[in-house]
């Protein structure tokens, strides 16, 4: 899937709330940003591997934001 699709898609920005609907079933896909803290990540990664959602990694947080369109940096993101 294109990250580009965030900017029209109905989606969810942050990591937070990203796991939560992953945790809810509610993702089909989910982007990280390669500079984002592991340990920030990891409970998502895992969330998104036993619920079977597909990870994909993309350049930067700063780009996952503008992807997003928002104006600051995004560690993760996930398309609902």
């Amino acid at each position: 899937m294109d990250v580009k699709k965030l900017l029209t898609a109905n989606k969810v920005v942050g990591t937070k709330e990203t796991l939560r609907m992953v945790e809810k079933h509610q993702c089909t896909a989910v982007f990280v940003a390669k500079d984002a803290d592991p340990d920030v990540l990891g409970p998502l990664l895992r969330a998104c591997e036993s619920n079977g959602v597909e990870v994909q990694t993309v350049e930067s947080m700063k780009f996952l934001g503008e992807c997003c369109g928002i104006k600051v940096a995004a560690a993760s993101a996930g398309i609902i």
